[in-house]
Protein backbone atom coordinates (compact mmCIF):
# COMPACT_ATOMS: atom_id res chain seq x y z
CA UNK A 1 0.00 0.00 0.00
CA UNK A 2 3.16 2.43 0.68
CA UNK A 3 3.70 1.95 -2.93
CA UNK A 4 0.24 3.29 -4.03
CA UNK A 5 0.21 5.71 -1.40
CA UNK A 6 3.10 7.60 -3.10
CA UNK A 7 1.22 7.41 -6.23
CA UNK A 8 -1.88 8.99 -4.75
CA UNK A 9 -0.46 11.78 -3.08
CA UNK A 10 2.20 13.03 -5.87
CA UNK A 11 1.55 14.62 -9.69
CA UNK A 12 -2.34 14.34 -10.81
CA UNK A 13 -3.37 12.42 -8.02
CA UNK A 14 -3.45 15.35 -5.70
CA UNK A 15 -6.53 16.03 -4.20
CA UNK A 16 -7.75 12.92 -6.39
CA UNK A 17 -6.80 9.71 -7.25
CA UNK A 18 -5.33 10.11 -11.01
CA UNK A 19 -7.61 12.89 -11.97
CA UNK A 20 -7.32 14.90 -14.49
CA UNK A 21 -5.17 14.82 -17.73
CA UNK A 22 -2.15 12.73 -17.26
CA UNK A 23 -0.36 15.34 -20.06
CA UNK A 24 -1.76 18.83 -19.18
CA UNK A 25 -1.19 17.95 -15.39
CA UNK A 26 2.66 16.95 -16.02
CA UNK A 27 3.61 20.31 -14.58
CA UNK A 28 2.15 19.75 -11.51
CA UNK A 29 3.85 15.97 -10.96
CA UNK A 30 6.83 18.38 -8.52
CA UNK A 31 8.93 16.62 -5.41
CA UNK A 32 8.04 17.91 -1.96
CA UNK A 33 11.10 19.14 -1.38
CA UNK A 34 12.18 18.51 2.53
CA UNK A 35 14.85 16.98 4.85
CA UNK A 36 15.30 13.05 4.25
CA UNK A 37 15.09 10.33 6.17
CA UNK A 38 18.71 9.72 6.71
CA UNK A 39 20.40 13.90 6.94
CA UNK A 40 22.35 15.67 4.88
CA UNK A 41 25.64 14.16 3.46
CA UNK A 42 28.71 13.56 4.87
CA UNK A 43 32.53 14.23 3.25
CA UNK A 44 33.20 11.85 0.71
CA UNK A 45 34.97 8.60 1.87
CA UNK A 46 38.42 7.36 1.55
CA UNK A 47 36.89 5.61 -1.73
CA UNK A 48 34.56 9.33 -2.95
CA UNK A 49 31.63 8.56 -1.86
CA UNK A 50 29.69 10.92 0.19
CA UNK A 51 26.72 9.05 2.66
CA UNK A 52 24.76 10.64 5.59
CA UNK A 53 25.41 9.70 8.97
CA UNK A 54 25.69 5.73 9.81
CA UNK A 55 26.28 4.34 6.70
CA UNK A 56 29.44 3.37 5.60
CA UNK A 57 31.26 2.26 2.15
CA UNK A 58 33.97 -0.01 0.30
CA UNK A 59 34.96 -1.13 -2.98
CA UNK A 60 34.58 -4.64 -3.87
CA UNK A 61 35.75 -4.95 -7.68
CA UNK A 62 37.02 -2.88 -10.41
CA UNK A 63 37.17 -3.60 -13.63
CA UNK A 64 40.12 -5.25 -14.68
CA UNK A 65 41.48 -6.75 -11.29
CA UNK A 66 40.52 -10.29 -9.98
CA UNK A 67 37.76 -10.54 -7.32
CA UNK A 68 36.58 -14.29 -6.17
CA UNK A 69 38.82 -15.65 -8.89
CA UNK A 70 38.04 -13.80 -11.88
CA UNK A 71 38.88 -10.62 -13.70
CA UNK A 72 35.88 -7.82 -13.08
CA UNK A 73 34.16 -7.29 -16.57
CA UNK A 74 34.07 -3.58 -17.95
CA UNK A 75 31.18 -1.48 -17.99
CA UNK A 76 28.75 -2.98 -15.15
CA UNK A 77 25.90 -1.98 -15.79
CA UNK A 78 22.28 -3.66 -14.03
CA UNK A 79 22.41 -5.81 -11.27
CA UNK A 80 20.50 -7.75 -8.38
CA UNK A 81 20.87 -9.57 -5.40
CA UNK A 82 19.94 -13.17 -4.45
CA UNK A 83 19.73 -15.73 -1.44
CA UNK A 84 22.38 -18.38 -1.03
CA UNK A 85 22.12 -20.07 1.63
CA UNK A 86 23.38 -18.00 5.01
CA UNK A 87 24.62 -15.51 2.36
CA UNK A 88 23.86 -13.82 -1.21
CA UNK A 89 24.83 -13.73 -4.58
CA UNK A 90 25.18 -10.29 -6.41
CA UNK A 91 25.09 -10.27 -10.39
CA UNK A 92 25.98 -7.37 -12.79
CA UNK A 93 25.43 -7.08 -16.31
CA UNK A 94 28.56 -5.46 -18.73
CA UNK A 95 27.89 -2.95 -21.02
CA UNK A 96 30.57 -3.70 -23.58
CA UNK A 97 30.09 -4.31 -27.80
CA UNK A 98 30.30 -8.37 -28.48
CA UNK A 99 31.89 -9.37 -24.80
CA UNK A 100 29.23 -8.30 -22.96
CA UNK A 101 27.46 -10.40 -20.64
CA UNK A 102 27.61 -10.61 -16.63
CA UNK A 103 29.47 -11.88 -13.99
CA UNK A 104 28.22 -13.20 -10.05
CA UNK A 105 29.82 -12.55 -7.08
CA UNK A 106 28.50 -14.96 -3.84
CA UNK A 107 29.25 -13.35 -0.70
CA UNK A 108 29.51 -14.97 2.76
CA UNK A 109 27.16 -14.11 5.77
CA UNK A 110 29.60 -11.44 6.52
CA UNK A 111 30.17 -10.21 3.78
CA UNK A 112 32.99 -11.66 2.85
CA UNK A 113 33.48 -12.70 -1.17
CA UNK A 114 33.04 -16.24 -1.04
CA UNK A 115 33.85 -16.50 -5.31
CA UNK A 116 32.86 -14.91 -8.28
CA UNK A 117 31.87 -16.64 -11.75
CA UNK A 118 30.97 -15.66 -14.79
CA UNK A 119 26.74 -16.52 -15.74
CA UNK A 120 26.79 -15.15 -19.52
CA UNK A 121 29.41 -14.29 -21.93
CA UNK A 122 29.60 -13.45 -25.65
CA UNK A 123 26.89 -11.17 -26.21
CA UNK A 124 26.55 -8.03 -26.96
CA UNK A 125 25.88 -4.60 -24.60
CA UNK A 126 23.89 -6.12 -21.75
CA UNK A 127 22.60 -3.07 -19.60
CA UNK A 128 19.80 -3.52 -17.07
CA UNK A 129 17.78 -6.32 -16.83
CA UNK A 130 15.54 -7.58 -13.84
CA UNK A 131 15.09 -10.63 -11.13
CA UNK A 132 12.68 -13.33 -11.49
CA UNK A 133 10.65 -14.64 -8.23
CA UNK A 134 12.22 -18.20 -9.46
CA UNK A 135 15.45 -16.68 -9.18
CA UNK A 136 17.31 -16.08 -12.15
CA UNK A 137 18.62 -12.91 -14.09
CA UNK A 138 17.49 -11.53 -17.27
CA UNK A 139 20.32 -9.79 -18.63
CA UNK A 140 18.94 -7.27 -21.49
CA UNK A 141 21.17 -6.49 -24.89
CA UNK A 142 20.41 -2.57 -25.26
CA UNK A 143 21.20 -2.94 -29.07
CA UNK A 144 19.41 -3.43 -32.28
CA UNK A 145 17.39 -6.58 -32.16
CA UNK A 146 18.38 -7.17 -28.55
CA UNK A 147 17.64 -9.91 -26.87
CA UNK A 148 16.49 -11.09 -23.28
CA UNK A 149 18.73 -13.69 -21.51
CA UNK A 150 17.67 -15.84 -18.76
CA UNK A 151 20.94 -16.35 -16.40
CA UNK A 152 21.12 -18.83 -13.77
CA UNK A 153 22.91 -16.25 -10.78
CA UNK A 154 24.06 -19.77 -9.11
CA UNK A 155 26.25 -20.98 -12.16
CA UNK A 156 24.62 -24.61 -12.67
CA UNK A 157 22.34 -23.76 -16.02
CA UNK A 158 23.75 -22.29 -19.07
CA UNK A 159 21.84 -18.53 -19.85
CA UNK A 160 19.49 -18.82 -22.77
CA UNK A 161 17.88 -16.28 -25.13
CA UNK A 162 14.13 -15.90 -24.68
CA UNK A 163 13.27 -14.33 -28.03
CA UNK A 164 9.36 -14.74 -27.61
CA UNK A 165 10.14 -11.64 -25.27
CA UNK A 166 10.80 -9.40 -28.37
CA UNK A 167 14.00 -8.02 -30.22
CA UNK A 168 14.68 -4.38 -29.49
CA UNK A 169 16.53 -2.24 -27.73
CA UNK A 170 15.82 -4.00 -24.05
CA UNK A 171 16.67 -1.62 -21.05
CA UNK A 172 15.21 -3.42 -17.99
CA UNK A 173 12.66 -5.75 -16.96
CA UNK A 174 10.45 -6.42 -13.67
CA UNK A 175 8.30 -9.39 -13.15
CA UNK A 176 4.86 -8.84 -11.53
CA UNK A 177 4.08 -12.28 -9.67
CA UNK A 178 0.46 -10.88 -8.70
CA UNK A 179 -0.54 -10.82 -12.66
CA UNK A 180 2.29 -13.05 -14.00
CA UNK A 181 3.51 -10.43 -16.21
CA UNK A 182 6.68 -9.05 -16.96
CA UNK A 183 7.57 -5.19 -17.92
CA UNK A 184 9.76 -4.30 -20.24
CA UNK A 185 11.23 -0.82 -21.30
CA UNK A 186 13.28 0.32 -24.32
CA UNK A 187 16.21 2.86 -25.14
CA UNK A 188 14.72 4.75 -27.91
CA UNK A 189 13.83 8.58 -27.96
CA UNK A 190 10.35 7.10 -29.22
CA UNK A 191 10.79 4.18 -27.61
CA UNK A 192 7.72 1.90 -25.94
CA UNK A 193 6.66 0.19 -22.36
CA UNK A 194 5.99 -3.60 -22.97
CA UNK A 195 4.67 -6.32 -21.30
CA UNK A 196 5.30 -9.58 -21.55
CA UNK A 197 2.51 -12.81 -20.59
CA UNK A 198 4.49 -16.43 -20.57
CA UNK A 199 2.33 -18.87 -21.73
CA UNK A 200 2.77 -20.77 -18.38
CA UNK A 201 4.45 -18.64 -15.70
CA UNK A 202 7.95 -19.37 -14.62
CA UNK A 203 8.55 -20.28 -18.16
CA UNK A 204 9.60 -17.60 -20.62
CA UNK A 205 10.08 -19.79 -23.60
CA UNK A 206 6.75 -19.03 -25.30
CA UNK A 207 4.07 -16.24 -24.53
CA UNK A 208 2.61 -13.04 -25.80
CA UNK A 209 4.03 -9.59 -25.81
CA UNK A 210 1.78 -6.52 -25.48
CA UNK A 211 2.69 -2.98 -25.96
CA UNK A 212 1.12 -0.45 -23.82
CA UNK A 213 -1.31 2.51 -25.51
CA UNK A 214 -2.87 5.37 -23.37
CA UNK A 215 -5.13 8.10 -23.56
CA UNK A 216 -5.56 11.38 -22.52
CA UNK A 217 -6.97 10.86 -19.61
CA UNK A 218 -4.23 8.67 -18.26
CA UNK A 219 -6.27 4.87 -19.02
CA UNK A 220 -3.87 2.55 -20.67
CA UNK A 221 -4.95 -0.42 -22.72
CA UNK A 222 -2.62 -2.98 -24.17
CA UNK A 223 -2.18 -4.07 -27.64
CA UNK A 224 -0.46 -7.20 -28.93
CA UNK A 225 2.84 -6.69 -30.89
CA UNK A 226 2.06 -8.91 -33.95
CA UNK A 227 5.63 -10.23 -34.63
CA UNK A 228 8.00 -9.53 -31.67
CA UNK A 229 10.94 -11.00 -33.41
CA UNK A 230 10.59 -9.01 -36.76
CA UNK A 231 13.15 -8.64 -38.61
CA UNK A 232 12.01 -5.69 -41.14
CA UNK A 233 9.41 -4.18 -39.21
CA UNK A 234 10.94 -2.77 -35.53
CA UNK A 235 8.95 -3.69 -32.68
CA UNK A 236 7.40 -0.10 -31.50
CA UNK A 237 7.00 0.55 -34.91
CA UNK A 238 4.17 -2.50 -35.55
CA UNK A 239 1.17 -0.77 -33.72
CA UNK A 240 -0.04 2.60 -34.24
CA UNK A 241 -1.49 3.54 -30.69
CA UNK A 242 1.82 2.49 -28.82
CA UNK A 243 2.39 5.35 -26.15
CA UNK A 244 5.84 6.34 -26.87
CA UNK A 245 8.65 7.22 -24.31
CA UNK A 246 11.89 9.49 -24.60
CA UNK A 247 14.76 6.81 -23.69
CA UNK A 248 13.22 4.13 -21.17
CA UNK A 249 15.52 3.07 -18.66
CA UNK A 250 15.03 1.05 -15.20
CA UNK A 251 12.17 -0.75 -13.92
CA UNK A 252 11.15 -1.62 -10.75
CA UNK A 253 7.93 -3.40 -8.80
CA UNK A 254 6.34 -3.56 -5.78
CA UNK A 255 2.93 -3.58 -4.59
CA UNK A 256 0.78 -3.28 -7.52
CA UNK A 257 2.85 -0.42 -9.46
CA UNK A 258 5.56 -0.80 -11.54
CA UNK A 259 7.73 2.12 -11.69
CA UNK A 260 10.33 3.24 -14.83
CA UNK A 261 12.61 5.87 -15.81
CA UNK A 262 12.84 7.64 -18.97
CA UNK A 263 16.07 9.42 -19.41
CA UNK A 264 15.24 11.82 -22.44
CA UNK A 265 12.66 13.64 -20.46
CA UNK A 266 14.13 13.09 -16.84
CA UNK A 267 10.99 11.67 -15.53
CA UNK A 268 9.81 8.92 -12.74
CA UNK A 269 6.51 6.86 -14.21
CA UNK A 270 3.95 4.59 -12.49
CA UNK A 271 1.89 2.33 -13.67
CA UNK A 272 -1.16 1.26 -11.60
CA UNK A 273 -1.67 -2.22 -12.51
CA UNK A 274 -4.79 -2.54 -10.64
CA UNK A 275 -6.05 0.60 -12.19
CA UNK A 276 -4.39 0.50 -15.25
CA UNK A 277 -3.77 3.61 -15.53
CA UNK A 278 0.09 5.58 -16.01
CA UNK A 279 1.07 8.53 -13.51
CA UNK A 280 4.05 10.86 -13.47
CA UNK A 281 6.06 10.45 -10.21
CA UNK A 282 8.99 12.60 -10.50
CA UNK A 283 9.22 15.68 -13.22
CA UNK A 284 11.69 17.76 -12.01
CA UNK A 285 15.32 19.38 -12.87
CA UNK A 286 16.54 18.89 -9.37
CA UNK A 287 17.61 17.59 -6.77
CA UNK A 288 17.30 13.90 -9.32
CA UNK A 289 19.04 14.61 -12.80
CA UNK A 290 19.58 12.10 -15.85
CA UNK A 291 17.41 9.08 -14.01
CA UNK A 292 18.32 5.72 -15.03
CA UNK A 293 18.48 2.97 -13.04
CA UNK A 294 15.94 2.60 -10.26
CA UNK A 295 15.47 -0.39 -7.08
CA UNK A 296 13.22 -0.42 -4.05
CA UNK A 297 12.49 -1.36 -0.59
CA UNK A 298 9.56 -2.96 0.92
CA UNK A 299 9.18 -0.13 3.08
CA UNK A 300 8.33 1.67 0.07
CA UNK A 301 11.37 3.83 -0.94
CA UNK A 302 12.26 3.82 -4.15
CA UNK A 303 16.42 4.68 -5.08
CA UNK A 304 16.90 5.92 -8.42
CA UNK A 305 20.56 6.56 -10.13
CA UNK A 306 21.62 8.84 -12.04
CA UNK A 307 23.29 8.84 -15.96
CA UNK A 308 26.08 11.65 -15.53
CA UNK A 309 24.60 14.23 -13.79
CA UNK A 310 26.32 14.73 -10.26
CA UNK A 311 26.76 11.07 -9.49
CA UNK A 312 23.84 10.35 -7.12
CA UNK A 313 21.68 7.57 -6.16
CA UNK A 314 18.61 9.84 -5.23
CA UNK A 315 15.84 8.41 -2.57
CA UNK A 316 12.30 9.16 -3.63
CA UNK A 317 9.83 8.23 -0.56
CA UNK A 318 6.31 7.42 -0.22
CA UNK A 319 5.67 11.11 0.74
CA UNK A 320 7.31 11.91 -2.15
CA UNK A 321 10.44 13.24 -0.46
CA UNK A 322 13.26 13.19 -3.12
CA UNK A 323 16.84 14.12 -1.58
CA UNK A 324 20.33 12.88 -2.26
CA UNK A 325 21.27 9.45 -0.97
CA UNK A 326 25.07 8.95 -1.96
CA UNK A 327 27.20 10.83 -4.69
CA UNK A 328 30.14 9.75 -5.76
CA UNK A 329 32.76 12.13 -6.35
CA UNK A 330 35.72 12.22 -9.05
CA UNK A 331 33.90 10.87 -11.82
CA UNK A 332 32.39 13.09 -14.13
CA UNK A 333 32.23 11.19 -17.12
CA UNK A 334 30.80 8.53 -15.58
CA UNK A 335 27.07 7.11 -14.83
CA UNK A 336 25.91 5.51 -11.74
CA UNK A 337 24.81 1.81 -12.50
CA UNK A 338 22.78 -1.35 -10.89
CA UNK A 339 21.60 -0.22 -7.46
CA UNK A 340 20.49 -3.23 -5.79
CA UNK A 341 19.70 -4.38 -1.93
CA UNK A 342 21.14 -7.51 -0.28
CA UNK A 343 18.20 -9.97 0.35
CA UNK A 344 18.27 -8.46 4.45
CA UNK A 345 17.62 -4.98 3.03
CA UNK A 346 20.97 -4.17 5.06
CA UNK A 347 23.30 -3.58 1.95
CA UNK A 348 22.96 -1.60 -1.23
CA UNK A 349 24.89 -1.98 -4.57
CA UNK A 350 25.54 -0.13 -7.20
CA UNK A 351 28.54 0.79 -9.22
CA UNK A 352 30.48 3.58 -11.38
CA UNK A 353 30.14 2.08 -14.75
CA UNK A 354 33.74 4.03 -16.18
CA UNK A 355 35.16 5.19 -12.91
CA UNK A 356 37.53 7.84 -12.86
CA UNK A 357 38.74 7.57 -16.00
CA UNK A 358 35.77 7.63 -17.53
CA UNK A 359 36.44 6.45 -21.18
CA UNK A 360 33.95 4.53 -23.16
CA UNK A 361 35.38 1.49 -22.96
CA UNK A 362 34.06 1.14 -19.25
CA UNK A 363 38.06 0.15 -18.34
CA UNK A 364 37.73 1.93 -15.18
CA UNK A 365 34.01 0.63 -13.31
CA UNK A 366 33.98 0.72 -10.06
CA UNK A 367 31.51 -1.65 -7.90
CA UNK A 368 30.76 -0.33 -4.34
CA UNK A 369 28.86 -1.68 -1.27
CA UNK A 370 27.15 0.73 0.97
CA UNK A 371 26.09 -1.06 4.67
CA UNK A 372 23.70 0.90 7.03
CA UNK A 373 20.52 1.54 9.10
CA UNK A 374 18.23 1.34 5.69
CA UNK A 375 14.60 1.85 5.99
CA UNK A 376 12.92 -1.58 5.49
Amino acid sequence: MLRRTLMRTGGLAAGAAFAGSLWQGAAQALPLRAPGPYGALGAPDVNGVALPPGFTGRVVARTGRRVGGVLWHPAPDGGACFPDGDGWIYVSNSEVPLLGGATAIRFGPGGAVRGAYRILSGTNLNCAGGRTPWNTWLSCEEILRGRVFECDPYGSRAAMPRLAMGRFRHEAAACDPDRQVIYLTEDEPDGCFYRFRPTHWGDLTAGRLDVLCASSAGAVTWQRVPNPAALLEATRHQVDAARRFNGGEGCHYADGVCFFTTKGDNRVWGYDTESERLEIVYDADAPLRVVDNLTGTPGGDLYVAEDTGNMEINLITPDRVVTPFLRVDGHPKSEITGPAFSPDGRRLYFSSQRGVRGDTAGTDGVTYEVTGPFRR
